[in-house]
């Protein structure tokens, strides 16, 4: 028996509803923003990580499935959304349009890490990019998509957290004082976080390693170095969000876990499973589309996971819909009654009614027991006195009462009762 790989899921029909439900949910969130849908290639060149998730992060060193195909080029499967829809802002000339530029996706990305709860090597991500933007209100507002989609889906104990890892320019300042605090205890730290020293010290800010942790907790806050620019970015963020009654904290231990961001940067967190509690994040990342190859243009965006979403939702209790049930059933007595059944089944769902009927050539009997385990709510019963008389029962699977119609009223009745 060949088995799923490692790091893998199947979505079951029985569970698949429910991705549905919250795939269905995003989508309508989006668009409520104004936000349209962007689908961008499973894989892409390995060069646009490289240049645009950064070269210092551990999706790039450790993480990214990258092969030769047969050409003789570096294809990777892509690990996170950005940064193929920037690349797809610049090649389709989407700046050319009227901006702000307001996109979602949502797509499977590719990570080779080691499989925890609700984080797979291959998992779904849903997100929201804004492009030609650089106003405060662009982050609120990408921020309220996401707060409104945990409201819609019943998520209400999160914690906003934000920060702003600045600029460039007041960026460089802040890593010669952070570097000047950890040199002297980089020899306590992991081999990680002192390989990252040199190349990139804000990234130790993000060291999930307990003993890197607590060093760097009395570290040098960078909202303490922020430009005059920058620092005023900030705090309009901060006074919107109050304005529109957001709750959030300001957490300057925040960086994000990919080189582009820049200024805002955020975290929805849930404690309903476990110490793997941030169910969304994102922020401004104004440098990646000339990083890319692009002419200068701001950006922000944040992207979620839809496992780990689905297992605080799980874990929550909160509801997914209704699971795909047919709405009727029609039951053939006999082989006679087989093209009837049929014919029905197939006049039903050209009126949008969901109807199922026997393919196994089942007894009545059988057919009795398939049907409870299905959950349809109806069921039709076709014999060689129904198809005679041209009078169908129909009978409500909830409730037992049953109902003769005739066979041109099905449809109808059917409808009226949904």
């Amino acid at each position: 028996m060949i088995n799923i790989p490692k790091g893998t899921k199947d979505v079951l029909p029985q569970e698949s509803y429910k991705w549905h439900y919250v795939e269905d949910l995003a989508r309508k969130t989006a668009k409520d923003f104004c936000a349209s849908e962007i689908r961008t290639p499973t894989f892409e060149h390995t060069e646009l990580f490289l240049r645009g998730v950064g070269g210092t992060t551990d999706i790039v060193n450790k993480e990214m499935y990258t092969f030769e195909d047969k050409g003789g080029r570096s294809i990777t499967l892509k690990p996170e959304g950005t940064a193929g829809v920037a690349r797809a802002f610049i090649e389709n000339s989407l700046y050319a349009g009227a901006q702000p530029t307001k996109m979602y996706y949502i797509t499977p990305v590719f990570r080779y890490e080691r499989p925890q709860a609700g984080r797979l090597r291959e998992h779904h991500q849903f997100g929201v990019e804004y492009y030609g933007s650089d106003s405060p209100y662009a982050d609120v507002e990408v921020m309220m998509i996401a707060k409104t989609f945990f409201d819609r889906l019943g998520i209400k104990k999160l914690q906003l957290n934000i920060n702003s890892i600045g600029c460039r320019k007041c960026r460089k300042d802040y890593n010669e004082a952070l570097k000047e605090y950890l040199r002297s205890k980089l020899d306590k730290m992991c081999p990680t976080c002192r390989e990252r020293f040199e190349k990139n010290p804000l990234r130790i800010l993000d060291c999930k390693e307990e003993g890197c942790k607590a060093i760097t907790a009395g570290a040098p806050v960078i909202l303490d170095y922020l430009c005059d620019d920058c620092r005023a970015h900030h705090e309009s963020v901060c006074a919107q969000l109050t304005k529109l009654g957001i709750d959030f904290k300001v957490n300057p231990h925040i960086v994000r876990g990919l080189d582009y961001y820049t200024r805002t940067v955020f975290e929805f967190i849930s404690s309903d499973i476990g110490a793997q509690g941030t169910v969304s994040g994102g922020g401004r990342y104004n440098d990646l589309i000339e990083d890319v190859g692009g002419k200068p243009c701001p950006a922000v965006g944040f992207g979620m996971g839809l496992e780990r979403l689905i297992l605080t939702m799980e874990a929550l209790g909160l509801p997914f819909g209704e699971a795909n049930v047919p709405d009727v059933y029609i039951a053939p007595l006999c082989d006679e009654a087989k093209d009837e059944a049929m014919l029905i089944a197939n006049t039903l769902r050209s009126a949008g009614i969901s109807a199922d009927t026997d393919l196994l050539g089942r007894s009545f009997k059988a057919q009795l027991k398939y049907v409870n385990k299905t959950g349809a709510r109806f069921m039709i019963v076709v014999g060689t006195d129904e198809i005679a008389s041209g009078e169908y029962q129909v009978k409500n699977l909830l409730s037992g009462a049953s109902e003769q119609v005739r066979k041109e009223d099905l449809t109808a009745y059917l409808t009226n009762l949904k």
